[in-house]
């Protein structure tokens, strides 16, 4: 049984040469290394964590190029929101000083969200235009999550400082 002619391999020739970069800009944000003897692996993203609040955006910045070259190839927007999701709950929680970082180990967002675009690749049904307005929309809300993510840690260590001194 053939596939229907709407149904293309993961890797089409228009698409090959964007997928295997943000493949590799994934990897490295969430599993470049191994750690020996497991299977689990830790890429940029936890250790851009650490750095105090630019880290996190940081991180952002790049999760948000995965999102636009999967707009770029046409994924629907119940797709993008998902993918948007992913980074949102990565900053949110990846933001909390301690907590987050240990959370950035465990929480993949850029992985899930090239899982989330192979398998439209695979099946992905009627292609649609990019709609601009929509994009816009969504990384205005990404803008949003970065300016949350500068003041979140700010006021959280001001008041752990309150609670510490009292004031």
């Amino acid at each position: 049984m053939s596939n229907p002619p709407n149904r293309f391999s993961i890797e089409p020739d228009g698409y090959a040469p964007r997928l295997k970069r943000i493949r590799q800009i994934s990897r490295l944000l969430d599993n470049a290394i191994t750690i020996p003897g497991t299977q689990v692996g830790i890429g940029l993203d936890p250790i851009l964590g650490l750095i105090p609040v630019g880290g996190d955006v940081l991180s952002l910045i790049v999760s948000i190029y995965i999102i636009i070259e999967s707009a770029q190839m046409g994924v629907p927007r119940a797709t993008l929101i998902r993918m948007v999701a992913n980074i949102i709950i990565d900053g949110l929680v990846g933001a909390i000083p301690m907590l987050g970082d240990l959370f950035d180990f465990a929480w993949k967002a850029n992985i899930y969200n090239i899982k989330l675009l192979e398998d439209y690749l695979q099946s992905p049904g009627e292609k649609k235009k990019v709609d601009q307005l929509f994009i816009i929309t969504l990384f205005a809300g990404l803008f949003l999550l970065a300016i949350v993510l500068i003041a979140l840690p700010v006021i959280l260590i001001r008041m752990l400082w309150n609670a510490l001194t009292g004031g």
